[in-house]
């Protein structure tokens, strides 16, 4: 029985690439490049195949019995950055780029702990941080996580803080 598992996990695998892989590259949509609310929306019913975990699972392979088992772990529940690039591309396609931006913001974020998150949260309130303290979050975030909208989004916000004068002395 473990040896036909592995076999369906194989093909299933090989089909999962010849209809766009894991998720690691853009996958065609409807309007040739880039989703659109219209066609495209809500992703989980117009469009599942393109939204998978970060193990490549498929939201068919999320159930209730599957997390109970332990077959899916929650880690596998979290949204993936090429979810959140879908999500940005149908904010674009209603002409919401405040929107799209903050969906690519969070795509970069998916790979920073949940922890080290919390801790650059709270160095953002006023009076928390230096300048060079929130320079190096910014460094860190750009440098070890590839967040560079992200790390500029801090780097702003130091400048900011500077003019207002809610920096830690």
């Amino acid at each position: 029985m473990a040896q036909q598992d592995m076999i369906a996990a194989i093909v299933k695998e090989v089909l999962s690439e010849l209809n766009g892989g894991n998720g690691s590259a853009s996958a065609p949509a409807a309007n040739g490049n880039k989703l659109c609310y219209k066609v495209d929306y809500p992703l989980s019913e117009k469009r599942p195949e393109l939204v998978k975990t970060a193990t490549g699972r498929s939201l068919d392979d999320i159930t209730l019995d599957a997390v109970v088992s332990g077959a899916i772990q929650a880690d596998e529940i979290r949204i993936t950055p090429q979810t959140l690039e879908y999500q940005a591309q149908i904010a674009e396609s209603i002409s919401r780029p405040q929107l799209a931006n903050n969906m690519r913001r969070a795509g970069e974020l998916t790979n920073v702990p949940d922890a080290r998150m919390l801790e650059i949260y709270n160095a953002l309130r006023p009076n928390r941080s230096t300048k060079a303290e929130l320079q190096a979050i910014a460094d860190e975030l750009e440098n070890q996580y590839d967040a560079s909208v992200c790390a500029n989004f801090i780097r702003e916000a130091a400048s900011v803080y500077e003019a207002r004068d809610v920096l830690k002395n």
